[in-house]
């Protein structure tokens, strides 16, 4: 009897054991974006935040620095369940393709990338100071203009000068874009290029120091770029008092199918209820809405498509 009483305890004691070990077990995952320091690795930083918020620690995500979004895209081939990283849509297509930076580097792995959720686009800025009398594309001829130097928003910014008919009509300063809101206060020069996601600190900067105007695109300028059309809505800077087309590069949070179709749906579902508490703390994430969604080109996660369907998103046939 007594053997028997001390049997039943045991076991009573071992089942409470695993199920307060089951309670506290941790999902962990790997977050690659960005070079610390810079905006999307703070992103990275809010999301993990967010994350184990959500969902009372039970996933913790740990941040890693990264050189670039091509790098996040070949670390695939090597990194199992746990890996979330940040890439352009387009990017991830040419992976899967074996076209341009991945010419000759393809993988199997690639074809197993899938889409969580869109974080902030990378999205254009013109911006000219109001003294320069710039108001349109055509308005920067004969101006001096800050491009930057080895950056995405340089390399854009480079490409529209020529696509508008600007190519040789304007004057490119030779300085560093981190000396863009003092240049432009001075009167160094007229205006600055830059790309990030909005608001823009250095924008937001430029803006509370001098007058500015933030140039807006014809739809049909943002159809000639072949990039996403982008809306900044009025207000978003000091003294704009409209909103401005613009064009924008998508930016999304991928994993692999290796990851468990549960920490997908989990990842998903978390990240889109704590974005308004996080557009609190940190602006940028008011730019991310439904309508990033239809920047998606390839698959989607089955356990963040469990989520979208559930909460009413619209997904194409693509995606799915």
């Amino acid at each position: 009897m007594l053997h028997s009483i001390i049997k039943a305890t045991l076991a009573s004691t071992l089942a409470v054991g695993f199920a307060a070990t089951a309670a506290n077990a941790e999902t962990r995952v790997t977050y690659k974006s960005a070079k610390a320091g810079s905006s999307y690795y703070q992103m990275g930083v809010e999301v993990a935040e967010a994350i184990k918020k959500g969902t009372d620690g039970n996933i913790i995500m740990t941040i890693e620095e990264s050189q670039g979004s091509v790098q996040n895209v070949m670390e695939v081939r090597a990194r199992g369940g746990d890996y979330v990283f940040t890439a352009p849509p387009a990017l991830v297509d040419a992976a899967q393709a074996g076209t341009g930076a991945f010419e000759g580097k393809g993988n199997p792995k690639f074809s197993e990338i899938r889409a969580l959720f869109p974080i902030p686009s990378l999205t254009m800025h013109f911006v000219m100071s109001k003294a320069s009398g710039a108001q349109d594309f055509a308005g920067m001829a004969g101006k001096t203009i800050l491009l930057g130097k080895g950056s995405f928003g340089a390399t854009e910014g480079e490409k529209y000068l020529k696509l508008f008919g600007l190519e040789g009509k304007v004057k490119i300063a030779d300085a560093e874009l981190s000396n863009a809101g003092d240049a432009l206060k001075n009167g160094q020069i007229d205006g600055f290029v830059t790309a990030g996601s909005w608001p823009a600190p250095n924008v937001v900067e430029a803006a509370a120091s001098v007058d500015v105007n933030i140039l807006s695109m014809t739809p049909e300028q943002v159809a000639e770029t072949k990039r996403a059309g982008l809306t900044i809505p009025a207000g978003t800077y000091a003294g704009q008092d409209r909103d401005i087309l613009t064009t924008s590069l998508p930016v999304v949070a991928y994993a692999t199918t290796a990851m468990d179709d549960e920490t997908a749906y989990q990842l998903t579902k978390t990240f889109w209820e704590q974005k308004t508490t996080m557009s609190g703390s940190a602006p940028w994430w008011k730019g991310v809405d439904k309508s990033l969604m239809a920047n998606i080109i390839g698959k989607l996660h089955p356990g963040a498509v469990r989520y979208y369907k559930e909460a009413g998103f619209e997904l194409s046939e693509r995606q799915m």
